[in-house]
């Protein structure tokens, strides 16, 4: 998965209502809503940007295995 999640959302009831000809959202309390959780949303992108390396690192994923152990062993030891 690997994805952070904001612990915020929202949803547009009857969507085609909220919106004028111009393809604009009309001003109201979804529309409010929608420009929090989109504030939320910079806010998280701001805070993580540049950690990918810290934050997809996993313990699954590094922990060697016992058959590449034996190799790296075995070629060590050969040479």
């Amino acid at each position: 998965m690997r994805m952070l999640t904001i612990p915020n959302q929202s949803s547009i009831p009857k969507a085609f209502q909220e919106f004028d000809e111009a393809g604009r959202m009309r001003p109201s309390p979804l529309y409010d809503r929608i420009v929090d959780v989109m504030e939320e949303l910079v806010k998280f992108t701001l805070l993580t940007r540049d950690r990918k390396a810290y934050l997809v690192d996993r313990y699954s994923e590094r922990k060697e295995t016992a058959a590449a152990l034996m190799k790296r062993v075995n070629l060590s030891a050969a040479t």
